[in-house]
């Protein structure tokens, strides 16, 4: 799809500066892209890219000034990079429509207007889909289970009994909502399961990745608040509650009857115990390992994590251990050295 650079301009409310006769026919990263494309730079650290690329363009923030390539300016170039992708991407992907005959339907279905239904799609009894809504092969709704306008599930998802689903939700192939939380009670070395009958509440504008598995309440509800977006392969248990706009990133667990606050990050590989609160614009760094409640607003790395100025200091100290070790041997070799000369 060709678009022309005033076009581009006037979607992003950007501020050409150059050539503004430019067509652009594609969109790039900004070392990958070559003539005709478009491309973005969000972070001045980067700006010697800018006499680098070989893009015909790049949308960047106001600050940022070139006199051998055209620019757009935006107040936020990452997020107006995000607008023209969907103008310009053009990879021939459509959603399919109507109902499979090889789907199953179950009684009392509901299904809203233009609702796509792949094959070997199970919708049990009670489920309401709502208008807009596709569902690819091979996905399984569990009985009266709820799910929004306008959501995009891949194939082979599970979605468990008397789940919700909100509106303009994505759900990446593997994913499964509504397993049962781990629960059991060990009586004389047996493990008993204890009964997982609460429900799971995702809120709109969620996004979860591939693998992702997010467990039913015991009795109450696992909650993922409206905004928030998931990354592959998480673990979220029973009675999790993530606040909205949150973002956890791949291979991060959270352990049960945990809540997060709004607008929460958990880096990559992070562990949360149970029972725990952590605040509102808190971030938990990669691979940390939280044992205890993180104060609003609070960034926090290592295992078991603690403040990041803190935990930073603690490295640097280890990271020194070795010296120390010497210095602690050379130190007990003099002491033994004078004791001799004493006696």
């Amino acid at each position: 799809m060709q678009k022309t650079l005033k076009e581009i301009a006037e979607l992003i409310d950007g501020e050409i500066v150059g050539n503004d006769d430019l067509v652009i026919t594609g969109i790039s990263g900004i070392e990958e892209a070559k003539e005709g494309d478009i491309t973005f730079l969000a972070n001045p650290k980067y700006v010697q890219f800018l006499s680098k690329t070989r893009a015909s363009a790049v949308i960047t923030s106001p600050e940022i000034k070139s006199r051998k390539i055209t620019l757009i300016h935006a107040d936020n170039p990452s997020l107006a990079f995000v607008k023209v992708v969907s103008l310009i991407s053009n990879d021939g992907v459509k959603h399919f429509s109507g109902i499979h005959p090889s789907a199953i339907l179950g009684k009392n279905v509901s299904l809203g207007k233009d609702v796509a239904i792949a094959a070997y799609v199970v919708l049990e009894d009670g489920v309401s889909i709502g208008d807009k809504t596709v569902i690819y092969p091979g996905s399984f709704v569990g009985q009266n289970s709820k799910i929004g306008t306008q959501v995009l599930i891949y194939p082979n998802v599970t979605i468990r009994e008397r789940v919700t689903v909100g509106c303009r939700v994505i759900i990446h192939s593997g994913t499964v909502i509504g397993s049962d939380g781990f629960g059991f009670v060990t009586v004389e070395g047996k493990h008993h399961k204890i009964p997982q009958v609460g429900i799971v509440e995702i809120g709109d504008d969620v996004e979860i990745g591939a693998n992702v598995t997010i467990d039913r309440a015991r009795f109450d509800k696992t909650i993922i608040g409206s905004g928030t977006k998931i990354d592959n392969l998480v673990q979220i248990a029973h009675n999790v509650v993530v606040g909205e706009n949150s973002i956890i990133v791949a291979q991060a667990g959270i352990s049960g009857s945990t809540a997060l606050g709004k607008n929460v990050i958990l880096a990559g590989q992070a562990g949360v115990v149970g029972h725990i609160n952590i605040g509102d614009n808190a971030v938990v760094m990669a691979q940390s390992g939280v044992n205890k409640s993180v104060p609003a607003g609070t960034q926090v790395w290592g295992y078991p994590a603690k403040p990041v100025v803190t935990a930073r200091r603690v490295n640097a100290c280890v990271q020194n251990l070795p010296r120390l070790y010497n210095t602690v041997a050379e130190l007990k070799k003099k002491i033994e050295e004078l004791e001799k000369k004493t006696k």
